[in-house]
């Protein structure tokens, strides 16, 4: 392994820890405690932890912090990426998002384990989704739709596997698209300091626009790195493979929607000719 991939590697586990740890730390503040007013807060908070920590990682692996994203750099801009390193790079992701949700567990565990008793829950039976959703996500949002825990009540089927599979390949595919055009070299100048803000504002708000539907993953290192941890923390089938064998949904729609969302940009507006160029 060279200086290189290891210098990237460290700081690819580090900017998924850090954009995990906040938006994961904010559900469980805004679901366990009731902290966040609305849902704009949540997102809000999301944006600001994707902003941090591309900031702090950008310089050094170039801040995917999403296997969805470095499947698309890789396929589309792999002149500047080594494929070699896709590999290394999610896994670091996934780690990252390990940590966090260790992380998250340890802190708030008192107050999950309240929250259980209060809504009286059975941490892996059916109905613990609703506890669950701090660590990974669910089809539709527990937090807006409670009765969509009980198979027999008709919001559990509001949002089918394959109508929350679409959403979060599409959501995935914006996303990426943006991420092109800030990051286009002939386009800098438009972003350049500002671009990762303007990545977090964009995902934020996609989260405010289709968290009601899947809690807008976008990211299967934030899902299932958090999920891992909840199923070895006694959530067991809710977590993986949850409700309707859905965990899938937030590794398969991310990685075909950042494919989509590459593809894309390439064959519109990275193919025209930008201001600077005359």
């Amino acid at each position: 392994m060279t200086t290189r991939l290891r210098d990237a590697l460290v700081a690819e586990v580090c900017g998924t820890f850090l954009l995990v740890l906040f938006g994961t730390g904010v559900v469980a503040a805004a679901v366990l405690t009731g902290a966040q007013v609305g849902l704009w807060q949540v997102a809000a908070v999301w944006g600001f932890g994707v902003t941090i920590a591309i900031c702090a990682t950008a310089s050094v692996s170039g801040a995917h912090l999403n296997p969805a994203v470095t499947l698309a750099m890789t396929v589309f801009r792999g002149d500047a990426f080594p494929r070699a390193w896709v590999l290394p790079y999610m896994g670091a992701q996934l780690a990252g998002g390990v940590l966090a949700g260790c992380m998250v567990l340890a802190v708030f565990s008192p107050f999950i384990d309240r929250f259980e008793r209060e809504h009286q829950l059975v941490r892996g039976e059916q109905g613990s989704e609703a506890s669950a959703m701090v660590f990974g996500e669910y089809f539709p949002n527990p937090a807006v739709f409670p009765e969509s825990v009980a198979s027999d009540s008709p919001d559990y089927t509001l949002v089918t596997p394959l109508r929350a599979l679409g959403v979060e390949a599409f959501g995935t595919a914006v996303l990426v698209f943006v991420i092109f055009a800030l990051t286009d070299a002939r386009r800098v100048p438009v972003g350049g300091a500002i671009t990762p803000l303007l990545i977090g504002f964009t995902v934020a708000v996609l989260i405010s626009l289709f968290a009601p539907l899947t809690q807008a993953g976008w990211n299967p290192a934030r899902d299932f790195g958090p999920r891992l941890v909840a199923f070895a923390a006694g959530w067991g089938d809710t977590a993986i493979p949850g409700p309707r064998n859905g965990f899938w949904v937030y590794i398969v729609g991310p990685l075909v929607g950042g494919l989509v969302g590459g593809a894309l940009y390439q064959a519109t507006l990275g193919r025209v000719r930008v201001a600077t160029e005359g």
